[in-house]
């Protein structure tokens, strides 16, 4: 399958950067420190940030709360990136789309020094444009983050494709206008546009005009 694009926006964790040991251990003892079932908490957390994690799982707590234990959460996954690797692909996915020249951001829940110290561990570079937690009011499943990146790389959004791996990101990109790449064994569930098992399944090129050609294997 090949298609044109404008641009590529690109979730991280499960999309490039493997986190998952690090993600499962801090929720899972979030979740028994909380009286939770961590298997409800590891049901909702991906792709969403964390103090809107926290806010689903226990409703009556006050933000403030909730705003103050996801600020430690992060610092926690900021400091823990032992086991953090690439996502097979993810490296020569962005090399191709910084040699061919074609637009693309990084558009995630984490905050901006997450992403830096999971992307360094993985051994990945940083894309130019980067939307982090800071960048929008509202996390995915909401399309903000997608639409902003759209914006700061000035294409318009339904030229854009988005490669996620989270039912939240999944959603996100599509309320957005976008068409969406799934990466991941169960990603599809999400009715994403396309689905390939990771990053090695999608190829970037220039057509002959010099647009963008995304091909998925």
């Amino acid at each position: 399958m090949a298609t044109s694009a404008s641009a590529v926006l690109l979730d991280m964790d499960g999309t490039l950067v493997d986190s998952h040991a690090v993600v499962e251990r801090l929720w899972t003892q979030w979740s028994l420190d909380h009286g939770v079932d961590p298997a409800q908490t590891l049901a909702i957390i991906h792709g969403r940030q964390g103090q809107d994690s926290m806010a689903l799982l226990l409703p009556d707590r006050p933000h403030e709360v909730n705003l103050a234990e996801n600020a430690a959460m992060l610092a926690a996954e900021t400091a823990q990136t032992e086991g953090v690797v690439a996502i097979p692909g993810a490296a020569d996915l962005l090399a191709a789309l910084a040699h061919e020249g074609v637009p693309y951001a990084l558009v995630t829940s984490a905050t901006t020094e997450l992403a830096t110290a999971r992307m360094r561990a993985a051994g990945l570079p940083m894309p130019p444009v980067v939307i982090a937690a800071a960048d929008v009011s509202r996390s995915k499943p909401d399309p903000e983050g997608f639409l902003a990146g759209a914006a700061a790389l000035g294409v318009d959004a339904a030229r854009c494709i988005v490669v996620e791996d989270s039912a939240n990101g999944i959603a996100a990109g599509l309320a957005a206008g976008m068409r969406v790449i799934s990466v991941g064994p169960h990603a599809a569930e999400a009715g994403p546009t396309w689905t390939v098992s990771d990053a090695r399944g999608i190829h970037v090129s220039r057509d002959a005009d010099g647009g963008a050609v995304v091909t998925l294997d």
